[in-house]
């Protein structure tokens, strides 16, 4: 893949972007394996590539510049704004509305926030594409200040990009250097964006997760699907569910299905999935995975796990060693975490893994792996 912001030593995020394809997928393999250590007894599949290009379905794009000259990307050392609408990694529909973005900003006067000097308002712009081309957008502002005018342009900005379904403020009040804050204000009568993967309908809201790569999240699934569908267990807990796509997914395979997961815009996603699937053996709480599993007063027979980066806690990787359960699908995105929870868990021996590139192009990628209690003497 060639990218002239990289070539221009504009942007390196791509930090593989000058190795072939093929030697990418190669080492993350290796990566993996090399991980999870000596494992004879690991079956790892072939890994699942991705598309090169054109795979990220959500772009969080830094606004710099001028009202009248924005700019859409990142930022450089000295926190000018480095325009990236052009990067390769985003799909056509997120391409195709960035000019119509730049656009709105100048028309509803929305000032690029100047991190030096701790003024202006439009910090971030996130856009995220269902596989149908449809579109949520969220503009985050240092104040709430904006907000009457970015609604009196609403209607010129739904008119100059039709696939925009879902658009909202978020208010990041602080200096800091995260991407958004937790407080949100929906602008438009539709507050989630449909994601139809595999057949079958999730819902997004503005403050809720989803995979960036559709493709990729469409194989993690139905492979995740297969290996419990060929186990067959009488109840399931899909531990940091997310908007439900583990659970929704193995739902034809078990009696009882619990999604658990600490965002309720993500629980009431899941939920409004189940709902028109006419998935009755399927519940979402809201609520810590940990203290879940802990205050339970019996185990299911299989447990999926989808952490953050930083791997299980401590306590969780305890319960799941000491407890009843007899498999586990751990979905994860770090390899030396999924390593870390492995030793913590020796009852608990991976007996399949397959490597699932989300992330081309970069080192980041997600391994999925099935893991099966072993009874030692």
């Amino acid at each position: 893949m060639h990218c002239s912001y990289f070539d221009a030593g504009l942007c390196h995020s791509c930090t593989l972007i000058e190795q072939p394809y093929a030697d990418q997928l190669a080492a993350k393999q290796a990566q993996a394996a090399r991980a999870l250590g000596d494992r004879p007894d690991v079956q790892w599949l072939t890994p699942v590539a991705s598309p090169e290009s054109a795979f990220r379905n959500k772009a969080k794009m830094v606004v710099g510049g001028t009202v009248q000259r924005p700019t859409l990307g990142i930022l450089d050392v000295e926190a000018r704004g480095v325009d990236l609408r052009d990067c390769g990694l985003y799909t056509p529909g997120i391409h195709a509305c960035f000019p119509r973005l730049a656009e709105f900003i100048t028309l509803a006067d929305l000032t690029p926030y100047d991190v030096p000097l701790r003024t202006g308002e439009l910090k971030n712009v996130l856009v995220t594409e269902s596989p149908e081309g449809e579109l949520m957008l969220r503009l985050v502002l240092r104040s709430q200040e904006p907000v009457a005018r970015i609604r009196k342009h609403l209607p010129a900005l739904l008119r100059s990009i039709p696939q925009l379904r879902v658009v909202s403020v978020n208010l990041l009040p602080g200096h800091t250097a995260i991407v958004e804050g937790e407080r949100e204000i929906i602008l438009t009568d539709e507050e989630t964006l449909r994601m139809r993967v595999n057949g079958i309908d999730m819902y997004l809201r503005p403050q809720s997760f989803f995979q960036t790569n559709t493709p990729v999240a469409a194989a993690l699934y139905r492979q995740a699907q297969d290996w419990v569908s060929g186990q067959a267990p009488a109840s399931i807990w899909d531990l940091y569910c997310g908007v439900g796509g583990f659970a929704l997914h193995c739902a034809g395979a078990a009696d009882e299905v619990v999604g658990i997961e600490t965002s309720r815009e993500a629980v009431a996603s899941a939920e409004l999935s189940a709902r028109e699937a006419g998935l009755s053996r399927v519940t979402f709480e809201p609520g810590d995975a940990t203290a879940f599993a802990l205050a339970a007063s019996r185990a299911p027979e299989l447990v999926i796990v989808n952490p953050p980066r930083r791997g299980l806690s401590a306590e969780l990787c305890g319960w799941l060693e000491s407890s009843s359960v007899q498999r586990v699908v751990y979905s994860s995105c770090h390899a030396g975490s999924l390593a870390r929870d492995l030793a913590a868990m020796p009852s608990l021996v991976p007996r399949r893994a397959r490597v699932f590139d989300m992330f081309p192009q970069s080192e980041h990628f997600e391994v999925l792996a099935l893991l099966e209690r072993v009874h030692r003497v």
